[in-house]
């Protein structure tokens, strides 16, 4: 997730905080031994000792790839095996590949735009910069432009009637957007769908910002091989400053104007105007980084085929001068205590937990611990394409990022209000008021954190989810987040209450169930 920070506490949430948990208990039947047993595995103990060993310097920020990632991979696939878990990787192994290539913009990329006797060209690296990751083809595409201007309001119909199918889709903007998750990725994969061959960004900024821009488009870059994991699909997308197309612009009857106005949303056709796309990017090297994946087989026939996932990031950004880390001093290593070796360490509490219990819950369980996720959602997005299980028979996903850390009693689950998750979420915890723990909502809906983890892969793609996230922090990304900080009995006591709540979705007879206009709004295909 892009550092951002701000208050953690808004005014009001520590009256919510202070309620007294007796008053807001319901009575529950009492758990059986087994399950009693099950949950006395997870311990402060033993999310002390694992933290330590995940976020060890040793182990030296677990960036994508490395070879401490694979450290830490064959550390979680031992304790899947020690726990008797099947492998849901690959060849019957625990971990699953997926390839990442080193890639560099080709320097005699180019885009053009032509319409009404007026012409522009921009080089890529000089004056057009690139937006995601160019795709490996050989070949120009020219198609007829579909002007957008902002973004849309309707985000279930954001091109309106206008048939997008083989079009360019010129956008402007007031500023370079953010590709990796959020609005613009999602509008971009609505696109995709609908079969737009390209995406070109009028933004308005200097011509000294473009070109910074530009050049760094030109550096060697990792990306998923393949289709494009948690981000925008792999099409041709670039930027360039508006004011360079005005003359094309003005031919077409366009007002910079009045497309710099974008609170407008305006699409429509451009009728005689065209965009040329020549634009690739050529393989350096090739290497591969790991997910691992344990299942525990369910204990009903009737249910067994359906799975609940519970999902969390292994990696982290690694050391100054590698991922996005940043010294402190003379400490160069970024830990990742919090994020995300917390939300891991819940990840193998639960698989030991459940693996404990007897008999085993009605549904199948998958143990995630996915990498690339601070390079935009990578592993998630692999393994959403290839899933151990079908997605369709995948009821769940509840995902830990970030759980270590912060307020002592209480712990935010972004995504409650989208489907019937929230209700069983809410109600268990209310069920087991021992564990001195509240579940609030989202508190910084303007930080799109919904879309910042590797549940919105399950997400986007139909699966209902919760993110149990405790906010970031001043050592958010910094050699600071380390072993020491790590309150682990606070984060022993979530770890037991998602324990409860994937319990009860494993066992119910019905499945967990999308609010309709959730679904429509969140959805990659809107539902249909």
């Amino acid at each position: 997730m892009p550092f951002r920070l701000r208050a953690l506490v808004p005014a009001g949430l520590a009256v919510i905080a202070a309620a007294p948990l007796a008053a807001q208990s319901a009575p529950r039947p009492p758990a059986s031994a087994a399950v009693r047993r099950a949950v006395e595995t997870i311990t402060e103990s033993d999310v002390r000792t694992r933290i330590a060993v995940i976020a060890a310097d040793s182990m030296r920020g677990r960036l994508t790839p490395s070879p401490e990632l694979e450290q830490t991979a064959a550390y979680i696939a031992a304790e899947f095996q020690r726990f008797g878990l099947r492998p849901g990787g690959d060849s019957g192994s625990y971990l699953q590949r997926y390839r990442i290539q080193r890639t560099q913009v080709d320097s005699t990329s180019f885009v053009m735009m032509m319409g009404r006797g007026a012409m522009q060209r921009w080089t890529v690296g000089q004056d057009a910069g690139v937006g995601g990751t160019l795709p490996l083809t050989d070949g120009a595409v020219t198609a007829p432009v579909v002007l957008l201007v902002g973004m849309p309001s309707d985000t279930a119909r954001p091109f309106g009637a206008v048939d997008v199918r083989g079009a360019i889709v010129v956008q402007s903007l007031p500023a370079a957007p953010r590709l990796r998750g959020g609005p613009q990725a999602a509008l971009i994969a609505k696109g995709v769908a609908a079969g737009v061959r390209g995406w070109v960004f009028l933004v308005n900024v200097s011509s000294a910002a473009l070109a910074t821009q530009a050049r760094n488009a030109l550096r060697p870059q990792l990306a998923v091989g393949g289709p494009a994991a948690g981000g925008p699909a792999q099409l041709p997308i670039l930027l360039v400053r508006d004011s360079s197309a005005i003359d094309v612009l003005r031919a077409a009857g366009e007002d910079l104007a009045a497309l710099r106005d974008t609170t407008s949303g305006a699409v429509r056709a451009m009728n005689g105007v065209t965009f040329t796309i020549s634009a690739r990017r050529r393989v350096l090297a090739e290497e591969s980084a790991p997910n691992v994946v344990g299942i525990l087989e369910g204990s009903d026939p009737q249910l067994r085929d359906e799975h609940v996932v519970f999902s969390a990031h292994m990696d982290h950004t690694g050391v100054a001068g590698a991922g996005s880390c940043s010294a402190v001093g003379a400490d160069s290593i970024c830990n990742g205590a919090d994020d995300n070796a917390s939300g891991t360490v819940g990840v193998v509490e639960l698989a030991e937990a459940f693996a404990t219990l007897t008999p085993h819950p009605r549904r199948s369980l998958i143990f995630l611990a996915v990498s690339g996720e601070e390079r935009g959602l990578w592993g998630s997005g692999f393994y959403a394409e290839h899933p151990a299980a079908p997605l369709a028979q995948t009821v769940a996903d509840l995902n830990m990022d970030m759980i270590g850390r912060n307020w002592r009693d209480t712990i935010v689950v972004i995504g409650k209000e989208h489907s019937t998750l929230g209700e069983v979420a809410n109600r268990v915890t209310r069920q087991h008021p021992e564990l001195g723990m509240q579940l609030i909502d989202d508190i910084w809906p303007a930080q799109n954190f919904y879309t910042r983890s590797d549940h919105f892969n399950f997400a986007r793609r139909g699966v209902p989810i919760l993110f149990f996230f405790n906010g970031v922090h001043p050592d958010y990304h910094r050699p600071t987040d380390s072993p020491d900080r790590i309150d682990a009995e606070k984060e022993a006591r979530i770890v037991r209450m998602v324990f409860y709540i994937g319990l009860e979705v494993a066992n119910a007879t019905a499945r967990p169930q999308w609010n309709p206009e959730s679904r429509r709004q969140i959805v990659a295909d809107g539902g249909n």
